[in-house]
């Protein structure tokens, strides 16, 4: 008989009826109803106990949870956590244990189910996670206005020497600005590739970078000594997302043919090595025609930038309203009378304070929106 097509209620109340007339046996009316024995035989006691009302759905809850909580167990948890608001499920077991010692209390978790399960627990904002921003889509209308740097991975020369290539090239026109034999990846090395590009070339509005070292650390907002140099020159920093090499692809193709025209093989040493990158460097820009220029050279495209580098730093220009704090060498600055840390990268350099919430503020350096901090618990956030 088919089941799903008839209210199962009817179905039981036929069965036991057909039943009770005495016309089939249970073996002949189960088969006929499309059930077992045993069902048959749990309706039928199910009707001797409660009638009809027996035969309808019934609940699928245990009748008894050995190991739930007593309701006077529970009733005292919950005055004393009303009595008590700030405290939590192991101090409320811990300060009623000695004063009740015949009383066996539950679990912590237990007690924090039943506090939530009453509207007595505060729901936590859960922390947002950090979502790299990534540096989107590469688009330039002139020369200067984008910045490729990155260091071409490292290679042995014959002397048993590393070398670390710097490598800085200006998105629009692909020119290759910088090629630099280097030691290593430490900032001091870069620092002075940069300073003496600068001084050069001018200033760009932006550089694209990885997010390996020196560019950008682990810090809040990846922040790095030279980075925040570049902040206080007034160039915005463009980090592609981590595995994204896509993101800065005209400068990875460019470090393709570097290599493969460079460093196959290396020289015996980094002077040799880095005469080597010279002559890649003015065949590049000023002799190899490139398809995205239309078979221009890129050094016909690129021009000088009108952004001089400055003799001295400008100091932030933070307006009235803010809150103005120097960071310590630790990399903290004191707020409403407690120390925050904030990064070290940032060490004896001025930040502001705008509140933009109650209780909620937002942290600049210069023009950078760095993070949130809450009063609440005094976290630095991005």
């Amino acid at each position: 008989m088919p089941w799903n097509q008839t209210d199962p209620m009817k179905q039981r109340t036929r069965f036991v009826l057909a039943y009770e007339d005495g016309l089939y046996t249970m073996t002949e009316l189960c088969a006929r109803f499309g059930v077992s024995r045993k069902t048959g035989y749990k309706w039928l006691d199910r009707y001797h106990e409660q009638g009809l009302d027996g035969l309808k759905d019934q609940s699928r809850a245990p009748h008894y949870c050995p190991h739930r909580t007593a309701e006077d167990i529970e009733a005292l948890l919950l005055e004393t956590r009303r009595s008590h608001p700030r405290w939590g499920p192991r101090k409320l077991i811990d300060y009623l244990r000695p004063r009740y010692p015949d009383v066996s209390f539950p679990a912590a978790s237990t007690v924090g189910a039943l506090l939530k399960r009453h509207g007595l627990v505060e729901g936590k904002r859960r922390p947002r996670k950090t979502k790299h921003p990534g540096a989107g889509t590469l688009v330039t209308t002139a020369p200067n206005q984008v910045w490729g740097a990155d260091f071409k991975g490292e290679f042995r020369l014959q002397n048993g020497v590393y070398c670390y290539p710097l490598t800085v090239t200006d998105a629009h026109s692909r020119y290759l600005l910088a090629c630099r034999a280097l030691p290593s990846t430490q900032q001091k090395g870069a620092f002075a590739v940069f300073e003496r590009l600068f001084k050069e070339r001018g200033l760009p509005e932006a550089i694209r970078t990885d997010n390996g070292r020196p560019f950008a650390t682990n810090a809040l907002w990846g922040l790095s000594r030279l980075s925040v140099w570049w902040i206080k020159l007034g160039i915005s920093r463009q980090r592609i997302a981590p595995g994204k090499p896509q993101q800065n692809g005209r400068h990875e193709r460019m470090h393709r043919t570097l290599k493969a025209e460079t460093t196959r093989p290396p020289e015996h040493e980094m002077t040799q090595q880095q005469e080597r990158f010279d002559a890649f460097q003015q065949e590049f820009n000023h002799e190899r025609p490139h398809e995205a220029l239309g078979g221009a050279v890129p050094a016909s495209v690129y021009a000088q930038s009108a952004r001089a580098f400055p003799e001295q730093l400008a100091e932030p220009a933070y307006a009235g309203h803010y809150e103005v704090r120097r960071v310590s060498t630790a990399g903290m600055f004191r707020f409403k009378q407690r120390q925050v840390f904030l990064s070290q990268a940032l060490s004896n350099e001025w930040i502001a304070l705008e509140e933009v919430a109650d209780g909620l503020w937002s942290v600049y350096f210069y023009e950078v929106l760095l993070a949130r901090l809450d009063e609440r618990d005094f976290k630095v956030r991005p």
